[in-house]
């Protein structure tokens, strides 16, 4: 017999060793959440999902989606950090999280953002949404066709702000996609690592805020997150963390206190840095080279990827990855963004994607002075 439970005991340890070590990780955690969800950032595998695609409550996560909207139109130049945003008595009586802003007075939109990112301000957000698209119901609206857009199909939204509202819902797959979007808005770094900021009213009264992601603090490479909690949402928290060149997204919804759900994402991240990391293999920053213009006013146009490719691999492994590219020559004239070429990945000799090779600046056409002018010179 204690032959049996010995050999027993080893049997149960070599599983737990070829067990994925996300799924053992998570096996002691996962009832402590409603649902949670672990991806990475570059490359949007998810490493760990529970309950992934329940519709829930989210609470403040849903200022999320209000966050894309508002650096979707400072991109756009839509909207400037130093426009002056003048608060209705509608966004003054918003409760919950708030800065506390003065009904009928101006602020600059780089105060409100940061009152946003840092402290959940709903005032705030119903202030901005009202600026950008003349109410919050407009707003809403733009807030569903993004998420339509990124492929949220477990979402509604009801308002900017998370406050409870029947109707709304989100899950933890799509809370990720949302705030994997809002990570790659540069201007949201701006904000996201602020712990604490004097919040300076124009009457100059001042209102203290301080960061609800605690993690940015206590977490080695977080840099942003965004948090939630009302009493149907539970305690909630999307938080991105990078460490060297990888980066991951964690989501828990529905953790019982703020204390479990620091240690749940936490958990995710730990696992995730130390079993994986992601590799670049096409940089759009560094560009390609040259391509032929024929005909052009210039005889070449500098290009590149149109965007980066990642490969997310186990630590110690290297991917069998190959680039191709492929550059053509192309007639005049060339604009800004014209495809010119392709780059095609390959992943264990498998067409994994293509990439479009684009031009990084227009190129006018030669006319008859630029012709006669180079026979002048060749005289």
């Amino acid at each position: 017999m204690k032959k049996i439970k010995i050999l027993a005991v080893i049997v149960f340890a070599l599983l737990l060793a070829f067990l994925p070590r996300s799924n053992v990780a998570f096996a002691e955690e996962s009832y402590k959440a409603r649902a949670a969800l672990l991806m990475d950032y570059n490359t949007g595998e998810v490493l760990f999902e529970q309950n992934a695609d329940e519709r829930l409550q989210i609470a403040s996560m849903v200022k999320i989606m209000t966050l894309d909207i508002i650096f979707d139109e400072i991109e756009k130049g839509n909207l400037k950090t130093d426009d002056e945003i003048t608060v209705s008595e509608n966004a003054s009586s918003m409760g919950g999280s708030q800065a506390f802003l003065d009904a009928g007075c101006s602020y600059k939109a780089d105060e409100l953002i940061k009152s946003i990112v840092v402290a959940s301000a709903n005032d705030s957000c119903v202030a901005m949404a009202e600026h950008i698209a003349g109410s919050v119901s407009n707003f809403t609206a733009r807030m569903n066709d993004k998420a339509e857009k990124l492929g949220m199909t477990n979402t509604c939204f009801v308002n900017c702000t998370g406050l409870p509202a029947p109707g709304q819902y989100c899950c933890a797959n799509d809370v990720a996609k949302m705030f994997r979007e809002l990570v790659s808005h540069k201007n949201f770094f701006d904000y996201s690592g602020i712990w604490m900021f004097d919040f300076v009213h124009p009457s100059g009264r001042i209102t203290q805020l301080s960061n609800t992601n605690k993690l940015i603090r206590f977490y080695e490479g977080c840099d942003g997150g965004k948090t939630g909690f009302t009493s149907e949402a539970l305690s909630c928290l999307a938080a991105t963390a990078k460490r060297g060149n990888t980066r991951f997204i964690s989501v828990v919804i529905g953790a019982p206190d703020s204390k479990t759900r620091n240690a749940q994402i936490s958990t995710m991240l730990n696992n995730a840095f130390a079993d994986y990391e992601t590799k670049q293999f096409v940089f759009k920053e560094n560009g390609c080279g040259f391509v032929e213009v024929r005909n052009g006013k210039e005889k070449t146009v500098e290009c590149a990827p149109e965007e980066d490719y990642f490969v997310l691999t186990k630590k110690g492994e290297e991917p069998d990855v190959r680039c191709d590219f492929d550059i053509w020559s192309v007639p005049a004239p060339v604009k800004k963004g014209d495809v010119v070429g392709k780059v095609t990945i390959y992943v264990s000799e498998n067409a994994k994607k293509e990439i479009n090779i684009v031009a990084m600046s227009d190129i006018n056409r030669r006319g008859y002075k630029d012709i006669l002018d180079d026979i002048i010179k060749e005289w």
